[in-house]
């Protein structure tokens, strides 16, 4: 897949990022902010935590931009930055307490393929925004960004033994949240 070019305007403003003009930062943020809010949420369990997460991004991006090769995607190179820093945020606000050891993990078989299917995007995620924050962590970097489990311990400072139990807990509590989601209609769809 080819990255997407930048435009014209986007490279004035990474060039004007780059001699650290005010103005070219601000208008960064502002072009790429709905992009970037939307990678933040993802990880963060409010608005007002994405909001920080954000900010702190974009922070490193200014201090940062000197390292970005302008071949390459600035929304990849941003969206590593956000992920990054919203690890950064869980580690230092969450201190892994919630973390099982591998032999913890449920094993349990995921049949709720066709009641996913029924689903809107915004309700899958609302479901997994309710997810603990170190599963709805390891969820969307493991299923959504498609890192291994050994890149996610690595990033978070844990095993991958712990990275895997962590996304079998996630799927067994968005079963549990889907279930009790679609209350009755939920027995149909399972075996």
């Amino acid at each position: 897949m080819k990255a997407i070019e930048l435009t014209d305007i986007e490279l004035r403003l990474i060039e004007g990022c780059r001699k650290k003009h005010a103005k070219s930062q601000e208008m960064l943020y502002k072009h790429f902010y709905g992009y970037a809010m939307s990678v933040s949420l993802r990880y963060c369990k409010s608005k007002d935590e994405a909001s920080e997460v954000l900010n702190d991004s974009f922070m490193k991006v200014f201090t940062k931009v000197n390292q970005y090769d302008t071949k390459k995607s600035f929304r990849g190179w941003l969206r590593r930055i956000i992920i990054n820093t919203a690890i950064d945020f869980y580690r230092k606000n969450e201190k892994h307490s919630n973390h099982l050891d591998v032999e913890y993990a449920d094993r349990e078989e995921d049949s709720t393929g066709n009641v996913i299917d029924q689903m809107s995007a915004e309700e899958i995620y609302a479901l997994v925004q309710k997810l603990p924050d170190v599963y709805r962590l390891t969820f969307n970097l493991y299923e959504i960004e498609g890192y291994s489990h050994e890149e996610i311990g690595e990033q978070m400072g844990i095993p991958a033994g712990t990275s895997r139990s962590n996304l079998s807990r996630a799927k067994q509590k968005l079963r549990l949240l889907i279930k009790e989601h679609f209350g009755k209609k939920y027995e149909a769809y399972i075996r």
